[in-house]
């Protein structure tokens, strides 16, 4: 599989990289802590997830605001901003229905994205995640002192190249890792952002909650969680299940936050995401999810052969616009320049075929 980075901006300005990958219906996996779009391609701790993820999908992801390939000077932080994020991500990459993905903090986006735009979310899958930021669980004065430890951890290791300050937050998200894998994920967190840049983030975590937005999800959800999560709780796995209405539950052996390619955990989870998710059916099918109705629009004069000034004459557009459809179309379809449009004029009937819509 290859990945196309592409851009975005949120409306407060802050500029953000997505990345598209594999075919079918689309997944939109919500940016977590510790991401970089290009490493994680290459990584022994994510490389299974994106595989996985995009098996008859297509699976589509981003840096989070501060960190990977999205700007990395960054003050804002807080559910609002991630969701923003999100949204923007989404109408960049032409998305008019997809399934969701929230992992840990990237659940409790997920969730309240899912709350405010009901009518574009399909299914929604939490593993790992929480309702509440440590603070918000636990105000107490020990709770808050663990959380000052960990933030100041961060901010006199983070940067520094002995990894012994973040190993603490390594031993946290994957305990059962091997050597070379906690290696990475304590090189990951020094590239990722910034000392400072990472404390605001892991504060603006110890406060969200979206316990009282839990109740008001009406998309079909599925939940995951580690029985022994050293970084989020499995309770908080149970309130969000509970709370949602219809949610299925599915408890997962071990104590991974980041299940790892050989556990059976992941095994369990790719098994659960399979049944749950929709399945790639045919061409027409993809088209029809994944395509807007503008797109389809051009996809049609593709398959009759016109060139892109035709089709911009013929749809009242400048050739520019023709272009920016046609380059969403190839990230959608896992398809790439010049090649992308042969291969799309080759499939043009098969993909357009007999949906009302087309």
């Amino acid at each position: 599989m290859r990945q196309t980075i592409r851009f975005c901006t949120s409306p407060d300005g802050v500029r953000l990289a997505f990345g598209l990958h594999g075919s079918g219906p689309p997944l939109v996996r919500v940016a977590t802590w510790m991401t970089h779009l290009q490493r994680d391609w290459d990584s022994p701790l994510w490389r299974h997830w994106l595989h996985g993820l995009a098996d008859g999908r297509t699976l589509v992801r981003y840096d989070e605001r501060g960190s990977g390939l999205s700007d990395r000077d960054v003050t804002r932080f807080s559910l609002d901003a991630w969701v923003e994020d999100l949204e923007a991500v989404v109408d960049a990459a032409g998305l008019e229905r997809f399934s969701l993905l929230g992992l840990s903090n990237g659940g409790a986006v997920a969730t309240a994205y899912a709350v405010r735009h009901p009518e574009r979310v399909s299914h929604l899958v939490l593993c790992g995640s929480f309702a509440q930021g440590r603070l918000r669980r636990d105000p107490s004065s020990g709770a808050r002192a663990e959380a000052e430890a960990l933030l100041s951890l961060i901010r006199v290791g983070w940067g520094q190249a002995n990894p012994a300050f973040r190993r603490a937050f390594t031993t946290l998200f994957v305990p059962d890792a091997t050597q070379e894998q906690m290696t990475w994920f304590d090189e990951l967190q020094r590239i990722s952002a910034s000392a400072e840049t990472a404390a605001r983030m892991r504060l603006a975590r110890e406060e969200v909650d979206v316990a009282g937005l839990l109740e008001q999800v009406v998309t079909p959800t599925l939940v995951l969680h580690a029985q022994d999560d050293a970084a989020v709780p499995f309770d908080q796995g149970r309130t969000v299940a509970s709370a949602i209405p219809a949610a299925r539950f599915v408890p997962l052996e071990g104590r991974n936050h980041i299940l790892l390619a050989d556990e059976p955990a992941w095994d369990v989870f790719l098994r659960e995401l399979e049944a749950f998710l929709p399945t790639l059916a045919s061409d027409a099918d993809v088209a029809h999810e994944l395509l807007t109705p503008r797109e389809t629009e051009v996809l049609r004069c593709v398959a009759a052969g016109m060139s892109n000034d035709a089709i911009a004459e013929q749809l009242f557009v400048s050739r520019r616009t023709v272009e920016r459809h046609m380059g969403n179309m190839y990230g959608k379809l896992g398809l790439e320049g010049k090649s992308g449009r042969a291969a799309i004029a080759a499939r043009a009937a098969d993909l357009i075929g007999q949906h009302p819509d087309a």
